[in-house]
């Protein structure tokens, strides 16, 4: 399939995009679309509805795909499906295939094929990110227990508040990462398979209704997904992806805003281990894998509100735009959300916690940041109490033990 958009200087405009690796790329979506067909042939030859002559290797022809073409063809049908089984037509009939060429496809509409391979690549782009989860979250357990007892001071509106521990503040972004991981596996994935109009008038008359009620539960089966209602405009299985994938990039990008922060040479409390150089300052340490994770979960919201007006624009029984917009954007979002969780994970691997650092501010500040207890303190008449933490303990046990108790298959496919 040479030919595809998946160009390495994709990376010039987002660096690192080559952690994405071949996922939500022109070759993942092709490669699923000919998986899609592949199953759905075999499903009309295992109900009857197509002879057995009909049967035929797609994947055998799927390298010798002209993926320029299509690419280019695409533009005529508004997407490339059309263009893609013409192709594939074609390679079957040049190869003596003459049953199978006529039954490819047969039955199905080209948003259904298109819509169930973008869930097919959408799917692997969030088992890959729920996997660096499970690391950050792994990471991130240590770093907590490490440093319960590393006192700090909490800041809030930019200003030094109240003392706490570095603990408890990571145990913050532990819930953050948890969350997000509950968001990823909350995601359902539901085959589309609907026809022009999503009534499969075409599959009955193909199959008859028995027939057409067996190819429903074949196809989802095939690939892997949930059989499914026609969705075709009601966009769920979209938006949602965009907001799973959108709350995992705000927990990232919390993480970063601490770093960087912190990080600042005037502050010190963290350090970002990335440390990149500068082109004309030798001095400067900067924190780039920060400064990267904090990019995509600037970026990412707009992504997924581009996805919802798509969802909202929706009209009839397919839409006229609304839909097209859809696949880019995902796209975009769901891989820079991969590169994004690797940068996260090694950002979260090289962090320097300088607790000597954290100590003294906490120290060289106490008259500030301990005002509160005894204001508290002097209102019952009661001395200040002989630690000025609090509840703070309590706080990072519960962090502890949702990571602990928090289910997190990545590989098991019922997950997902």
């Amino acid at each position: 399939m040479d030919g595809v958009t998946d160009s390495p200087l994709d990376g010039l405009w987002w660096p690192g995009d080559h952690r994405g690796g071949a996922l939500m790329t022109g070759t993942a979506l092709l490669g699923a679309a000919v998986r899609v067909e592949q199953v759905w042939l075999d499903a009309l030859v295992d109900v009857g509805a197509a002879p057995a002559g009909a049967r035929a290797d797609l994947g055998d022809l799927a390298g010798e795909l002209d993926a320029a073409a299509l690419s280019q063809a695409s533009e005529a049908g508004g997407t490339f499906v059309m263009a893609l089984v013409a192709s594939l037509r074609a390679a079957l009939r040049d190869s003596g295939r003459e049953t199978a060429a006529t039954w490819l496809h047969r039955g199905l509409t080209s948003q259904d094929v298109l819509d169930t391979a973008v869930l097919l690549c959408a799917r692997d782009a969030v088992r890959a990110v729920r996997r660096e989860l499970r690391a950050q979250a792994e990471r991130l357990v240590v770093v907590v227990e490490e440093h319960r007892g590393t006192s700090v001071v909490a800041r809030t509106l930019t200003q030094p508040a109240v003392p706490t521990t570095f603990g408890a503040k990571a145990s913050g972004w532990l819930h953050g990462l948890l969350d997000a991981d509950e968001a990823l596996a909350a995601l359902r994935w539901p085959v589309q398979l609907g026809g022009a109009a999503g009534t499969l008038s075409a599959v009955v008359e193909l199959a008859g209704a028995d027939g057409a009620r067996a190819l429903q539960r074949a196809l989802p089966a095939g690939l892997g997904l949930e059989p499914a209602a026609p969705w075709h405009t009601r966009r769920t299985p979209v938006t949602r992806l965009g907001d799973a994938a959108t709350t995992a990039a705000d927990a990232w990008g919390r993480i970063a805003n601490d770093v960087l922060a912190l990080g600042r040479p005037e502050v010190g409390e963290l350090r970002d281990g990335s440390a990149g150089g500068s082109s004309t300052m030798p001095h400067k340490a900067n924190p780039t894998l920060a400064v990267l994770v904090r990019r995509a979960a600037l970026a990412a919201p707009q992504l997924a509100a581009t996805l919802h007006l798509a969802a909202a624009e929706q009209v009839d029984e397919r839409a006229d735009g609304g839909w097209h917009v859809e696949w880019q954007t995902l796209a975009q979002l769901l891989r820079r959300t991969v590169v994004a969780a690797g940068q996260a994970s090694d950002l979260l691997r090289g962090l320097h916690v300088d607790a000597e650092r954290m100590a003294a501010r906490v120290e060289d500040g106490a008259d500030a940041v301990l005002a509160e207890q005894r204001s508290m303190a002097a209102l019952t008449g009661r001395p200040p109490a002989a630690t000025y933490l609090g509840l703070v303990d309590d706080l990072v046990d519960e962090a502890l033990a949702r990571a602990r108790t928090h289910e997190h298959p990545v590989n098991a496919q019922e997950d997902l």
